[in-house]
């Protein structure tokens, strides 16, 4: 598992290399709001200043990359490289389980799903026994397109019954209900930027696909929430978190949806309120 936080190469424990990823100090961060200095703020207040009204969060940079690793740590076995094949060139992307009261599912970006076939990577720690199933899966072909919001879904009983057949598995961890933006959340998300962690299977130059979290910003513009950069090859259908504010200056960490292509402005997300509304009432077999 790694993360970028301040340069190219910064790498989370157990891990080597990394993409590069977008920080700032905000004017008021998490870690001065919560009581702690921060090594630029001068003598440390007498009262905590206030958080910034509702909204996502500009974090404190130390902040940033303790959010970054609890993450991998949370959800990191959530994470999954997805591949197109039959298109030329190869689709690259990533997939990620969520689970809600009615069942779990893959999601991702629509897109990668346009080629004849696909394939799910598997790292040793997603499966049991540890490396059961080799380094690829064949990804079946069912997925539900919801074209109006550039996902696709897939109920996953049908991978876990590939699985029990083959004598193996799942170890994977999911984006749980709880943690998904509701309506309420998405619509508090304003112009000003706040920081965005977007977990990912980048892809290296020897091919291989690395869980990966880029530190970038994400805001409003005009309806859309979107990413304000381009993110590296293999991060388009990953899940983008964002820390939330509320009047009281209590923060919350959400899952405000997954990455869509790259556009003139960095990318749009599909953001949670709209994907779950897009489930379907039972998830039935994949």
């Amino acid at each position: 598992m790694l993360w970028s936080s301040r340069q190219k190469g910064t790498a989370a424990p157990g891990a080597s290399g990394g993409t590069g990823a977008r920080v700032a100090t905000p004017p008021i961060s998490v870690a001065r709001a919560r009581g702690r200095r921060h090594p630029d703020s001068g003598p440390p207040p007498t009262k905590a200043p206030p958080i910034r009204t509702l909204g996502l969060v500009l974090l404190d940079p130390d902040v940033e990359n303790e959010v970054a690793y609890e993450l991998c740590q949370l959800v990191g076995r959530a994470i999954l490289p997805f591949r197109g094949i039959g298109q030329v060139p190869a689709t690259a992307g990533t997939a990620f389980f969520f689970r809600d009261s009615a069942g779990e599912y893959l999601l991702t970006a629509d897109a990668l799903t346009d080629a004849p076939l696909g394939e799910l990577g598997l790292r040793a720690s997603l499966t049991e026994p540890a490396g059961a199933a080799g380094d690829v899966v064949p990804a079946p072909k069912s997925w539900l397109h919801r074209t109006e919001l550039g996902v696709a879904i897939l109920p996953t009983a049908g991978l876990h019954e590939d699985a029990r057949r083959a004598g193996w598995r799942w170890r994977t961890q999911q984006v749980a209900e709880s943690v998904a933006a509701g309506a309420d959340v998405v619509a508090r998300i304003g112009a000003e930027p706040g920081s965005a962690f977007v977990l990912a299977n980048g892809v290296r130059e020897d091919g291989s696909r690395p869980l990966e979290v880029a530190i970038e910003q994400v805001a409003r513009s005009g309806d859309a929430v979107r990413i304000t950069t381009e993110l590296p090859p293999g991060y388009v259908g990953a899940p983008v978190f964002g820390v939330q504010a509320d009047a009281a200056g209590e923060v919350a960490l959400h899952c405000l949806g997954l990455v869509l292509p790259a556009t003139v402005r960095g990318h749009p997300v599909a953001t949670f309120d709209r994907i779950r509304a897009a489930l379907p009432a039972a998830p039935g077999p994949a």
